[in-house]
């Protein structure tokens, strides 16, 4: 769509027009929604002053990229946002050449814009990367890093600085709080012209005082932590002032070195229903626009609902026992806990390293800190997992939400490799509960678990209810949960041992399974008797084949010199997993529970 074209009139008209457009497919899709509706104006001027895709524009985690997608030939696409086969809810180079870098993960936009404008240097080329960023994404130290280079570089680069004083939820940080002073500019402005008539008046001892305190007001003024770092600063502006934007966006383009717009804008802005600091808005399953209201929902508590349950529980009764989230409060189910023990509980802001190391302070201050982060995002931590938790052997517990296929999020956001990078790392030990009754069970156990644990569980319900009894557990012990004389054995790991019990009764067969319960240890005497009597090993994990549970178990028979006993792993193939309901993922990794009981031999 070129809007080069269009007059002011005609962009504001095609403002309403997109956020009717992004609510529409929204409200029945699913998908990022507050945080669309707010930059709708940015996006446009962006698309009106720049030139993409010679420009590059680079959206931060890019789950705010709707408007941007419709603006630059996906409109009549727009309908299959998030659907398998559709576009991607985030920006992909591989859907359109107006998307310059895929992206899912927070703060990593300034650092590719940085990249860019030295390779447009090197090539001597006239273009102008363009980077939109959250306030809350200045909560991760990756941003600074870039600025810090940025600002000595001063290469030609346009920052926009989208503030709405509401990332995922509510901001936290010292940076948050001094965006909102930022406004205080105008009153600087004001209070300096008293402060010079008071100057000329009173005696130089007064003086002093006087100056004293102008210095003091200067600390608030607009854009002073930025021109310190050596860029240049416009704002605050009017988000969705297309006009205002327009003009701002274009002194930034003409001044041909690195440039902060500072832009303040109102998440869900044009549906009044998601407008303001509102959680739950930001990303939503398929709704009713008329009301608000979900058009499902379910009545069995997911997992993230019972570790948030299970850990209040133990939080209550023990109070050496604290936690941290990083932005996520609600969806890993931490935000109980901060309200219920607010000394005890943290949201470091979108921070997973700093998240890990505190708490490994802390553990090595006699605390016992559990460490909720999505799967996904535990890989921003790795370093900070292997060196400032794992090396000292101390009892952090990482409590890794969304492990497995995600579904409509995609590459970025599936969990599959916890399991790969944890295993490789001395002193970690790791489980998964199949179940709530079994989640319960680690969850008592990890609290008297004085080494470093890793738990993962599924987005959304487990596969199983209750079907096992539980059992009490001990470290390194699997769990037999049926037994037969026949010649395969179906191993599962966590939520898997659902499909593994299902692909089971879809086959009408009647095999040995096996919980693990943990992957490392490994219940070395169970599975040497298994082998024993049972030659063919069917494995279900939700998580990556290369270095996998798979692996790990031939790894196992390798080392005890086991030849005749066969393996078929039914993890993901080496390759990033796309977006799309989880179903239909599933199908098309041939792991669905038909299409893996077709590669059963008996």
């Amino acid at each position: 769509m070129n809007i080069k074209s269009l007059k002011l009139g005609e962009l504001e008209s095609l403002a309403g027009d997109i956020r009717e457009r992004i609510l529409s497919v929204v409200s029945t899709n699913g998908g990022h929604l507050s945080s669309n509706l707010g930059v709708v104006e940015l996006s446009i001027a962006m698309h009106y002053v720049f030139n993409p895709p010679n420009d590059p524009f680079i959206f931060d985690v890019s789950h705010q990229s709707y408007t941007h997608k419709l603006l630059s030939g996906r409109w009549n696409e727009f309908d299959s946002l998030r659907k398998f086969g559709g576009i991607s809810g985030y920006t992909k180079p591989s859907e359109s050449e107006y998307d310059y870098f895929i992206a899912g993960h927070s703060s990593t936009s300034i650092s590719l814009a940085v990249g860019a404008a030295k390779a447009i240097r090197l090539k001597n080329e006239d273009r102008l990367p363009v980077a939109l960023i959250g306030d809350g994404a200045l909560s991760a130290g990756m941003a600074y890093e870039a600025l810090n280079e940025l600002g000595d570089l001063k290469y030609p680069c346009v920052i926009i600085l989208n503030d709405n004083e509401m990332s995922i939820s509510k901001p936290i940080g010292a940076m948050s709080k001094y965006l909102s002073q930022m406004m205080a500019g105008p009153f600087y402005q004001k209070f300096k012209s008293k402060i010079n008539q008071l100057l000329e008046l009173m005696p130089d001892s007064a003086a002093y005082m006087a100056k004293r305190l102008e210095e003091g007001i200067r600390l608030i003024t607009p854009g002073m932590f930025f021109e310190e770092l050596g860029l240049e600063y416009i704002g605050p502006v009017d988000g969705h002032n297309i006009k205002d934007l327009i003009s701002a966006l274009s002194v930034a383009k003409n001044m041909k070195k690195p440039v902060i717009i500072h832009a303040q804008t109102i998440k869900g802005k044009g549906y009044e229903i998601a407008e303001g600091p509102k959680e739950k808005w930001h990303g939503v399953s398929p709704f009713n626009p008329q009301n608000g209201i979900a058009l499902q929902k379910s009545s069995q508590k997911n997992a993230t609902e019972i570790f948030s349950s299970l850990l209040l529980e133990l939080a209550s009764k023990y109070d050496n026992i604290v936690g941290v989230t990083a932005a996520m409060p609600s969806g890993t189910g931490i935000g109980a806990l901060i309200e219920k023990f607010p000394d005890r509980f943290w949201d470091t802001a979108i921070a997973e390293q700093h998240a890990v190391t505190s708490m490994a302070a802390m553990a090595k201050e006699g605390f016992k800190p559990y460490i909720a982060i999505y799967s996904t995002f535990m890989q921003r931590a790795y370093d900070q997992v292997i060196h400032d938790c794992a090396i000292l052997n101390l009892p952090v517990v990482l409590c890794m939400d969304r492990a497995g296929i995600v579904g409509e999020d995609g590459e970025t956001h599936q969990g599959a490799f916890d399991i790969s990078f944890l295993n490789a790392i001395p002193n970690f030990t790791l489980a998964a509960p199949r179940d709530e009754l079994m989640f319960k069970e680690i969850m008592e156990f990890s609290y008297s678990f004085n080494s470093p644990l890793a738990i993962r569980y599924p987005r959304g319900n487990f596969g199983l209810s209750d079907e096992f009894k539980p059992v009490k557990v001990e470290l390194g012990k699997s769990q037999i949960l049926s037994q037969n004389n026949e010649n395969v054995a179906f191993i599962g790991y966590g939520n898997a041992v659902a499909k593994a019990y299902k692909v089971a009764k879809f086959l009408d067969i009647n095999p040995t399974i096996i919980d693990l319960i943990f992957i490392k240890p490994l219940d070395k005497e169970l599975l040497l008797n298994l082998a024993k009597e049972y030659k063919k090993w069917y494995i279900f994990s939700d998580s990556a084949k290369r270095g996998g549970v798979g692996e790990i178990l031939s790894g196992f028979l390798q080392e005890n010199n086991i030849k005749d006993v066969s393996i078929t792993s039914f993890e993901y193939e080496d390759k990033f997993i796309t977006h799309g309901s989880i179903n239909l993922v599933e199908n098309s990794l041939n792991i669905s529970i038909e299409e893996i009981a077709k590669k059963i031999i008996l």
